[in-house]
């Protein structure tokens, strides 16, 4: 009978995520939290609910609003995650810092902040520029905090080529410098052929991905 109630809780949390219920969301990702570890939750239930959503949006049955309230109700359900991890003292080694932020003249930002919290429940440390992010805010991060990996994203067919600025015009900082910093790219419009072609030292089909590029940078 317990196994049944943990089947139909975890269905449960991917329903309230697509349905967009952040308050739902959040209560049942606390009550999961009792009896599953963070990071099975995250990717047996936050990832799947979210590719639900995502796929549907792709095949246009699912719409704009929808899409974004399965987000939020996703991170109000990570928020939780986060504050369960802190609290057991959990990933609290911080395993690098790596910047994130969406290039110059995109104002879409899902995709980062799914990255961002999955990146942080991985125990790095994010600094997040934000959206709409001028070329030079990158490049005075990047250079500031001696940044290792950097990743941009990018939404908008129009705005690929504010992202190839980005990082020609970093590429020259760095050189100048004499620093080094790995970049990671993603978002809808982009494919592994086009990022190597614009710079990128990877592409982060998803925030799986950029997890795993993570630890090959950072070598944990």
């Amino acid at each position: 009978q317990a196994a049944e109630a943990a089947a139909s809780s975890e269905s449960e949390l991917i329903n309230a995520i697509k349905k967009g219920l952040k308050e739902r969301s959040a209560a049942l990702t606390a009550e999961l939290l009792k009896t599953k570890a963070a990071l099975e939750i995250i990717d047996g239930e936050l990832i799947p609910a979210l590719d639900i959503v995502g796929k549907g949006f792709e095949k246009k049955t699912v719409f704009l609003p929808q899409l974004l309230m399965a987000a939020e109700a996703a991170s109000a359900a990570f928020a939780v995650i986060k504050e369960g991890i802190a609290a057991s003292g959990g990933a609290s080694e911080k395993k690098g810092k790596i910047v994130l932020a969406t290039v110059k003249g995109d104002i879409h930002d899902i995709g980062k902040n799914i990255v961002k919290a999955m990146l942080e429940n991985y125990g790095y440390t994010v600094i997040d520029l934000g959206k709409n992010v001028p070329y030079q805010t990158v490049i005075d991060t990047v250079l500031q905090n001696k940044i290792k990996l950097l990743g941009l994203s990018a939404l908008m067919t129009t705005t690929v080529a504010n992202m190839e600025e980005t990082i020609k015009l970093l590429h020259q900082a760095l050189k100048d410098a004499g620093e080094e910093c790995r970049i990671m790219v993603g978002g809808a419009v982009l494919t592994a052929d086009y990022a190597e072609k614009i710079g990128a030292d990877y592409y982060a089909k998803d925030a799986m991905e950029s997890v795993a590029i993570a630890k090959e940078v950072f070598g944990k």
